[in-house]
């Protein structure tokens, strides 16, 4: 897992550009589902049939999202200095310094056009990407070119860092989980969402499509357990988290006592979740066609939306052994 997991974190996949993302899922999944497809928005959407009769049988579709954030090239100027504006949620705290790296492969280095006070981060307006050229006829890239944090995979003992762990680390929980599911009553589709980054559109469209009866997400959520934190209950190596609510949704109960139940009969550690900000794919899935009963399991993170997000691999565990137990038996609702 934590080879596939570095694998997909060091891979280019900006919002509306996650092609190099599916690829690597496609070749993972292949082999353990009974279709695989790729709809018109770009997710990928793999199912596996029932494999046993049973009456209680749902039509269940779980989400990770595949994109990261990013940014977009808007201008470039006579001395070959890139400005850009957020192609998802892109705060300044975290860009100034930071690498980018375009579809094209060229790299560059934000830097910002003076600092007001030393010690507040300017806004994405006042940044600039320096990617090495003297002029705008030799600038390597162009408006409208796609870029996105550029950071290698590190281990620091149980605890993952990377940059995209928002959201591939619930892609690989997804994908862990449907190799581990050796047989179900339910019909499932795992899709791997595009552009939930900006505006939770793939999850929208692909549920529209299968029209389940049971959505769940699978992403990240903040945690409030660093200091002067927001006062959130979530912690890293606490277990995966059920979300009651975000900002975006409200799970619906049934799913919500589902999951918990299911949780504590095979004594798996978890978390109830109240997220103050953002939200998940899920929010999509709730309100398709006539609506759908929705949740989401959340796997804590710290420092979301930076080039260092940071996972504990315990918690990444424990996500597809609750998915694989949840998927595995009849629901009774």
């Amino acid at each position: 897992m934590k080879s596939l997991l570095k694998t997909l974190t060091e891979t280019y996949g900006p919002s509306g550009h996650e092609d190099a993302v599916r690829k690597i899922i496609q070749k993972e999944v292949k082999p353990y589902a009974d279709e695989v497809r790729v709809d018109a928005m770009g997710s990928l959407i793999v199912r596996k049939k029932p494999s046993v009769a049973a009456k209680n049988s749902k039509r269940i579709m779980l989400a990770a999202h595949m994109d990261e954030i990013g940014v977009i090239v808007s201008h470039v100027d006579k001395n070959g200095f890139v400005r850009f504006a957020s192609n998802g949620g892109v705060f300044g705290r975290y860009t100034l310094g930071a690498r980018i790296r375009f579809l094209n492969g060229v790299t560059g280095v934000v830097g910002f056009d003076k600092l007001e006070a030393v010690d507040q981060a300017p806004a994405l307006n006042k940044m600039y990407i320096d990617v090495g050229a003297t002029n705008r006829s030799n600038c390597p890239v162009k408006v409208g070119d796609f870029g996105a944090f550029e950071r290698s995979y590190m281990e620091m003992g149980n605890r993952l860092v990377a940059k995209s762990l928002d959201d591939r680390a619930g892609v690989v929980v997804l994908i862990e989980a449907l190799k581990s599911i050796k047989s179900t009553p339910h019909d499932l589709y795992f899709v791997f969402t595009t552009q939930e980054e900006v505006g939770v559109r793939g999850a929208g469209t692909a549920a529209y499509s299968i029209d389940p009866e049971i959505g769940i997400a699978i992403d990240v959520t903040g945690t409030g357990d660093t200091p002067a934190s927001l006062k959130m209950a979530m912690e890293l190596g606490k277990g995966p988290c059920v979300k009651v609510r975000d900002p975006g949704m409200l799970s619906d109960p049934r799913v919500v006592e589902w999951m918990i139940n299911t949780a504590e009969k095979v004594k798996l550690p978890y978390q109830r979740e109240v997220l103050l900000m953002g939200s998940t794919d899920a929010r999509a899935i709730q309100i398709t066609r006539a609506g759908v009963m929705a949740g989401a399991l959340s796997i804590p993170c710290r420092y979301i939306h930076s080039a260092s997000e940071m996972v504990d691999y315990e918690d990444l565990k424990n996500s597809v052994k609750l998915l694989t137990a949840l998927l595995s038996k009849p629901v009774s609702f």
